[in-house]
């Protein structure tokens, strides 16, 4: 149902050619739907991006750190913005076909990740697909980061709590374990 889509937490559209690296697989992959996370552009730079990778539609989070592009091949049927996420209800042209993606760019303070993880879990009386990825600033366990300060456990505990809640399977992604 759901067709090719992309993830990127591209930190700057504007840093080491970052937006040109993205047109290339786009041109081969003809991605439905792109996400990227902290573009650090103005949202008035929106359209502008959306013509680059010849995508109909784009739209930015109240935060201005996800922008997301898509064709119209899926039509918008409503959207929920925070500061932390921008959940996009769609329908698939011509059919009666119904999903939901939700892109996250969460905050780096656990105590403000609790606001995030409480509008997840209110979301999930749902009844149609939903499709969450982005960047979380957690983990699960200690295998799923190298270095850096250690995680607490009441930080995983919260994050585990809001994957159980929402009945969420962990997908498989192509790409690098770690993005650097």
């Amino acid at each position: 149902m759901i067709d090719k889509i992309l993830f990127w937490n591209i930190k700057s559209v504007k840093s080491q050619n970052a937006f040109e690296r993205l047109i290339e697989p786009h041109r081969r992959h003809h991605y439905s739907y792109i996400a990227l996370l902290e573009p650090f552009q103005s949202p008035s730079e929106l359209e502008q991006y959306r013509m680059k990778l010849g995508l109909q539609n784009a739209k930015a989070n109240c935060s201005a750190k996800i922008w997301i592009f898509w064709d119209d091949n899926w039509e918008e049927e409503g959207s929920s913005d925070t500061t932390q996420q921008l959940t996009m209800n769609f329908k698939i042209s011509g059919t009666q076909d119904r999903f939901d993606v939700t892109t996250i760019y969460a905050r780096c303070s656990a105590l403000e990740r609790l606001e995030l993880w409480e509008d997840l879990e209110c979301m999930t009386n749902q009844s149609c697909p939903w499709l969450m990825e982005g960047d979380f600033n957690t983990i699960v366990d200690d295998s799923e980061k190298l270095g850096g300060l250690p995680v607490s456990n009441l930080e995983t505990r919260d994050f585990i709590q809001c994957i159980n809640s929402c009945a969420l399977n962990e997908l498989r992604f192509m790409g690098s374990v770690l993005p650097w």
